[in-house]
């Protein structure tokens, strides 16, 4: 592993906390690592740059496959493999592995999407209203012209933690009776009048409901809790796993996922159904505490402000046979997992 300085850059994408992923991975000579999220192929530079490993790239964008095949094309020691970071350990099987090294997940939309008005993730330029990252599948559009009044409501609360959930809901419903919904400022003009305006608020009011519908669209809590029971089984004894996060819902997921597999949690194998009491933890916490950008970097790239970055090592206990969510308690999944698709 080289002792220089990490640099991270890939184009004008500039991955956050680059620094402190490699740190947690620590790739070394031989290893096979999974870059779960590819997006600008700024991870994975990173750490190629640092160790002769084998990295397996994944994205559901077929946009970002195309960066990575170019990647590739480059330096064949990146894999690239089209689909869902869920479904993980279906795609090491169908490239004949069954264990990797190390794990890394860059949660949350990238640069690349945000600054493509046609992507529609973006209320600060006007679009379709699509949402969509792997471009299949029922869009932003179909969610705020189809779903229920109570459907939207939950989408908003949960997902977006917006206080203005229901009455935002409401105007979206009544709106749509007239004319529906097409492109990002249309939803992001009515969200706003529905709460009243700005009003000298530091964020556009849509922020949270655009969020929310975002993470709806494309089942990013779904993802991420079958990703994080995957990567429990593929990785090996010493394996690790790094994970960044933009929303307080996923790094709750896993925050609560690492506690419970750690053995940090005692409670939950006494009260949560499906944990199974005495089970040997399968991850090691090598920081209690979720890692920050400093000053210096939220400067430089503002968009990083909400990042935290975990990161756990794989015990060689056996992975744990229940079911993906058991243990996290999160409120409104199942509601959310009940909406129409």
């Amino acid at each position: 592993m080289n002792s220089g300085p990490v640099s991270p850059h890939a184009g004008t994408h500039v991955p956050v906390l680059a620094e402190q992923v490699i740190h947690a991975l620590a790739p070394v000579d031989g290893a096979v690592m999974v870059d779960g999220t590819y997006g600008g192929g700024g991870y994975a530079r990173a750490a190629l740059a640092v160790a002769n490993i084998t990295l397996i790239a994944i994205d559901r964008d077929p946009e970002a496959m195309e960066r990575a095949w170019a990647h590739a094309s480059k330096d064949p020691r990146l894999i690239p493999a089209p689909g869902r970071f869920g479904e993980l350990e279906a795609i090491l099987r169908a490239g004949g592995r069954e264990h990797v090294d190390g794990v890394m997940l860059d949660l949350g939309v990238s640069s690349f999407q945000i600054d493509e008005a046609e992507r529609g993730f973006s209320f600060m330029r006007d679009g379709p209203l699509d949402m969509r990252m792997g471009q299949k599948g029922p869009s932003a559009a179909d969610a705020v012209n189809r779903l229920t009044e109570g459907e939207l409501a939950d989408i908003f609360h949960f997902l977006g933690e917006e206080p203005a959930a229901r009455r935002i809901a409401r105007f979206i419903v009544q709106r749509r009776r007239s004319k529906p919904f097409e492109t990002t400022l249309d939803l992001a003009d009515e969200i706003e009048r529905s709460v009243g305006g700005r009003r000298g608020k530091p964020t556009h009011p849509a922020t949270r409901s655009f969020q929310a519908l975002r993470m709806w669209v494309n089942e990013e809590t779904v993802e991420l809790v079958s990703a994080l029971s995957a990567i429990e089984r593929v990785l090996k004894p010493g394996g690790r796993l790094a994970v960044v996060t933009f929303h307080s819902i996923e790094d709750r997921i896993v925050k609560l996922f690492l506690r419970s597999r750690s053995g940090n949690d005692p409670g939950a194998s006494r009260h949560i159904p499906g944990i199974p009491r005495g089970a040997p933890p399968t991850f090691e916490l090598l920081q209690r505490k979720a890692t920050e950008p400093d000053e210096a970097e939220l400067a430089a790239n503002p968009r990083a402000r909400s990042a935290r970055l975990r990161w756990a090592l794989r015990t060689d206990a056996p992975a744990w046979n229940v079911s993906p969510e058991a243990g996290l308690r999160l409120p409104g999944l199942r509601q959310l997992e009940g909406a129409a698709r």
